[in-house]
């Protein structure tokens, strides 16, 4: 949480957080600011200090609903640094930097955050070194930075935006489970009442609507594949391509709410109108996954544990998972979770890696998605829920929805 950073900042040994960028689409930013309308800027966060924010002067009253210290970075004069590093841009950059540190005393090592134009921000960082002797600029790694680790518990507001959204994606879950039950089939794909094919892309366009409707955006799209294509676990679904009935559908919806901020996360995996008995019985043994491995998370145990857990029971049933079959591309061939919040991916993480020694702790928002996936048989079945691991140790999945392989359509 917020509150955990500074004693963060003391174990790595860091002196100060620099975040760049825009406040929209930037978890590091958004995770001080808020989803706000600052287009470039910094967040400078001192050990021990409240973060301040620097902005633009066009973007002054955005910046001031942060409720953040703030400061105007034409305060420092734009167009008199400009002439002073003779119209190189990069240089006035840093120089305008280098005034910021000194203004507020940072010195030390100071960790970089942020989204940008890599060759800009790369220039920038590199002629800043090079102006700031007393100054050390550090990239931490991504999975045990400060942000990260501060990130992966959530406190009650954020857990509450987590649970709205999952109210929202909920809803359109459902909004589209009532899209495809009404229309007809034939030939083996639904159709209109003109007797048009219905089209994945249709159906998509449909959900982002829905979305878009509840004040939610879908910044990294949606997975609804078919088939083959429901068997390799990132493949979205072909746009043009017939939904047809009978074909295991993975639906993944991952929206976030408007402006980048926090995300949900759930999978369901339907039938249209009926399921061949091999599909049925993969998904029995997702579900029966699923309902042991979730009875079985418990803080304080080590996250691949559980991944572990996932491997031994798909096993048990036959599958090949990545445990004895690295790099399998059939059988399961993920991670059973994923940390959720201003990023769809985000720690704790749950892979067997060298290196991965993160626990679950009370307070993480997580996901629970077992999945098998068979492509040459044309088949994929995943089924994934968002969790909240309370401050007490329970769980709570934060938004519920039925999981029902076979949707009825209208006839």
């Amino acid at each position: 949480m917020k509150s955990d950073i500074d004693r963060f900042m003391q174990e790595s040994d860091i002196d100060a957080l620099l975040i760049v960028g825009s406040a929209r689409h930037n978890a590091a930013m958004t995770y001080f600011t808020g989803i706000v309308h600052v287009s470039d800027g910094y967040v400078l966060k001192k050990r021990n200090h409240e973060p301040i924010l620097f902005h633009f002067p066009m973007e002054r009253d955005e910046a001031a609903r942060t409720d953040m210290q703030i400061k105007n970075l034409e305060d420092y004069d734009s167009a008199k640094l400009l002439k002073k590093a003779e119209g190189n841009r990069v240089l006035a950059r840093a120089m305008r930097l280098k005034q910021i540190f000194d203004e507020f005393a940072v010195k030390g090592r100071v960790s970089i955050y942020g989204i940008g134009d890599v060759g800009a921000f790369y220039g920038l960082f590199q002629t800043t070194k090079d102006l700031i002797a007393e100054v050390e600029l550090v990239v931490e790694p991504r999975t045990s930075s400060v942000l990260s680790r501060a990130r992966i518990t959530k406190d009650e507001e954020e857990v509450a935006r987590i649970r709205k959204m999952g109210e929202v994606t909920t809803e359109v879950v459902a909004e589209t489970a009532q899209f495809l039950s009404s229309h007809k089939a034939k030939h083996g794909h639904l159709v209109n009442g003109d007797g048009d094919v219905l089209t994945i892309g249709e159906v998509k366009r449909q959900i982002n609507y829905w979305l878009a409707q509840r004040g939610a955006e879908n910044t990294e799209g949606t997975i609804f594949a078919i088939g083959a294509d429901a068997g390799v676990p990132h493949s979205t679904g072909v746009d043009d391509q017939p939904v047809e009935i009978g074909k295991p559908i993975v639906f993944d919806i991952f929206p976030s709410e408007d402006g980048g901020g926090y995300f949900f996360d759930l999978t369901r995996t339907w039938c249209l109108a009926y399921a061949p008995d091999h599909v049925s019985q993969i998904y029995q043994d997702v579900f029966d996954v699923y309902q042991k491995v979730y009875a079985a998370l418990e803080p304080g145990k080590l996250c691949t544990d559980f991944q572990k857990l996932t491997c031994e029971l798909f096993e048990a049933r036959n599958h090949p998972t990545v445990l004895n079959t690295p790099g399998t591309e059939i059988g399961y061939v993920h991670s059973i979770a994923h940390g959720l919040g201003l990023d769809i991916h985000e720690a704790p993480r749950f892979r067997q890696e060298e290196g991965n020694e993160d626990i679950l702790q009370p307070g993480s928002v997580i996901t629970v998605e077992p999945g098998l996936y068979y492509p040459e048989q044309g088949l994929g079945v995943r089924i994934e829920n968002t969790v909240w691991v309370r401050p007490d140790g329970k769980l709570e999945t934060l938004a519920n929805y039925a999981m029902d392989l076979i949707l009825p359509i209208k006839s």
